[in-house]
């Protein structure tokens, strides 16, 4: 079947956009292509720096034939209905079908030709694109995010016919602007259009550019016994910015690697887009850079390489004065600039919230590790952990703040828990990031994102389905892995409001559902009111696992079934309260569960109280055939009063029993 092809080819198009843009054409395309009931059997996009690209296979010739029934409004209402209706199909009234007191509109649509079709979604999508930036240029009126100067669409190896704001469309592509002999190529397919830019020094796909920057790298720094520092999100940025990626090692003064290399690597990274290089054996950095060019230079790169290395020499002598600069005030010193620092209009300044993470720290410490020691350290490294926002090097690249602290907190010879702790306070920023394991540092991260979740929650600044400006769910989150990592015992209800448990309680879902665990467990286990994460997570680990048992499945069952029972008595009026009594001429069963039920309450009580969840699960297992052969062999709603309430009050023992456990009601199996 005949095959689409579509290039919108213009000026630079930023390298963060170039993703987002790829998804949105094949969106956008996919949609509207749909809308006209033309599904292609395949469909791929691809960005570059200068070009968006479009593939679609089987497509068929032209649309199908469609055949739509109207509903209409009712036979005799008024004409001013009847009238309006008639407008919207384009029939008369004798055209019209009476069926079941209502009028019906046959509505025959003879297909289309596709290329009439693929016109007008070209302009819609052009004309609509949801570019985060865009410009208009010339006298027109075309926004897009940079000038736009060619589009080649062919269908079945023919132009498709249109023109948007005076630009043609054609067959003919375009090549790399400065390699080869920069004339355009004649492209009637897709076959065709990817040779024509391979030959024209063009790499259309970006996965293919980004094997060609790896490969290419590794080769470099092989050959020197040297390695690349990888660094995906760099390796991403550079393959949308060169159409021929073309790696060159370069050298860097040496003399610069007394840095922090965490300041040289982001000079690299967030000025040049430079790939830093280390010694594999060592792991420290070596004085080289990889940078990525758009062309093979004659020369193999050395003009390249020595111009780039000029360029981060004067990038890193910046780097050296804030650096010299900032060590010659102490981070205590800075404490009083932080009081012009506005965190936010509503909840002031970065000094107060500083205040407010020491004193939360001081709270937080004995429960992370309960002494003295821990407590003053965590209150100093609290006092300090913002005071790089006013420095020089953390003015310039924001990304260091708390890393350079740390540097500077350790030339200052302070305590070295202190120096981890302002170091590491930030982390974990994301769920691959490392949590502090050291108990100062843990403290003043927990101290941090706390802070900033309750501040956030009491001005009533929350998430909202897919907002959340202040990363509200990342310091949760972040909260959650400190508390379970360190194994701190911290009472959440003492420090946060009940829609923020509410808050954790969901990301711990989040969580747990991502280790594989069920998210009605958490629910069942929050149910009891426990606001400490280590716990809870404990009883959800020992839940699961006794539900995946036999003994804990039907167990299960029979806890839904007493409870169904419980809650239509409760319809008539109040349960019996109190002990089942000994009843003359009970069932044996009824006689076997009571008394199974006050063993498994008393030994059920006993792990609680050691928190051993797994040895109360096996407790309440030990109702399972008690249980089923209570329901089997008694008449619950017995005739003799006297029985009922008495079977009664022992449903509510084995509910109660089990409720000590989990809030079973919330389990869905």
């Amino acid at each position: 079947m005949p095959q689409l092809l579509l290039e919108l080819f213009s000026e630079e198009i930023p390298a963060r956009m170039q993703a987002q843009a790829a998804r949105d054409l094949e969106r956008m395309a996919r949609e509207r292509l749909a809308a006209e009931g033309l599904l292609p059997e395949a469909l791929k996009t691809f960005a570059g720096p200068r070009r968006l690209t479009l593939v679609a296979e089987g497509l068929p010739a032209a649309q199908s034939d469609r055949h739509e029934e109207r509903k209409g409004p009712r036979v005799g209402a008024p004409d001013q209905a009847i009238d309006g209706f008639l407008r919207s199909t384009g029939l008369t009234r004798e055209q019209l079908t009476e069926r079941d007191g209502v009028w019906f509109a046959h509505i025959h649509k003879p297909g289309r030709p596709t290329p009439e079709i693929v016109a007008e979604m070209v302009d819609a999508i052009v004309r609509g694109f949801p570019w985060p930036k865009s410009m208009t240029w010339g006298r027109g009126t075309l926004r897009w995010v940079r000038p736009l100067k060619r589009i080649l669409c062919v269908f079945d190896r023919e132009v498709v016919p249109f023109s948007i704001d005076g630009i043609d469309s054609g067959d003919v592509g375009e090549g790399h602007r400065f390699m080869g002999d920069a004339q355009p190529f004649r492209a009637r397919d897709f076959d065709e259009y990817a040779d024509g830019l391979a030959r024209h020094f063009v790499v259309l796909d970006p996965e293919e550019r980004k094997e060609r920057i790896m490969d290419a790298a590794r080769t470099l720094t092989f050959a020197r016994n040297v390695e690349l520092v990888e660094d995906e999100g760099l390796l991403a940025e550079v393959s949308g910015l060169a159409e021929w990626p073309t790696p060159i090692l370069g050298d860097m003064d040496p003399d610069f690697l007394d840095l922090p290399p965490e300041v040289i690597r982001t000079s690299m990274r967030t000025h040049q887009k430079y790939f830093a290089v280390r010694d594999p054996q060592t792991g420290f950095l070596v004085p080289h850079f990889v940078t990525v060019a758009n062309i093979e230079a004659a020369d193999g790169g050395k003009a390249i390489a020595a111009g780039n290395a000029k360029v981060l020499s004067a990038r890193l002598s910046d780097a050296r004065f804030f650096w010299d600069e900032d060590r010659k005030i102490r981070l205590a010193d800075r404490l009083e600039t932080l009081k012009g620092v506005t965190f936010h209009a509503r909840l002031g300044t970065m000094y107060e919230r500083v205040e407010r993470i020491a004193a939360l720290a001081a709270e937080l410490a004995p429960y992370v590790r309960d002494d003295g020691i821990t407590r003053a350290k965590a209150i100093e490294a609290a006092r300090l952990c913002k005071a790089d926002l006013v420095t020089g090097m953390v003015g310039e690249f924001p990304e260091l703040q708390g890393v350079m602290g740390g540097y500077y907190a350790e030339k200052e010879e302070l305590d070295p828990e202190v120096v981890d702790a302002i170091r590491h306070h930030y982390r974990p920023q994301g769920p691959n990031d490392a949590v502090p394991v050291q108990s100062v540092a843990a403290t003043v991260a927990l101290a941090d994102k706390l802070d900033t979740l309750v501040s956030f929650f009491a001005i009533d600044e929350k998430p909202t389905g897919s907002r959340d400006p202040y990363a509200l769910r990342r310091a949760a989150l972040g909260v959650i892995r400190i508390i379970l990592q360190s194994r701190t015992r911290l009472p959440l209800k003492r420090f946060a409001s009940d829609d923020l448990l509410a808050f954790f309680a969901d990301r711990l879902k989040v969580l747990l559902r991502e280790q594989g665990e069920r998210h009605d467990l958490v629910d069942a286990v929050f149910a009891l009111g426990d606001d400490d994460l280590v716990r809870i997570v404990s009883r959800v680990e020992a839940l699961s696992q006794f539900l995946a048992t036999d003994d804990g499945a039907n167990l299960l069952a029979g806890y839904k079934r007493a409870v169904n029972i419980l809650k239509a008595e409760e319809k008539k009026g109040p349960l019996p309260e109190g002990d089942p009594a000994e009843m003359a001429g009970a069932p044996p069963e009824e006689a076997e569960l009571a008394n199974w039920i006050g063993h498994v309450e008393l030994e059920v009580g006993k792990a609680l109280s050691k928190e051993d969840f797994a040895a109360a699960m096996l407790e309440l297992a030990n109702l399972r055939a008690p249980v089923d052969a209570f329901f089997d062999k008694v008449l619950v709603n017995s005739d003799v009063p006297a029985e009922r309430e008495n079977r009664l009050r022992l449903l509510v023992k084995v509910r109660d029993a089990m409720g000590r456990v989990a809030d079973f009601s919330q389990v869905t199996g």
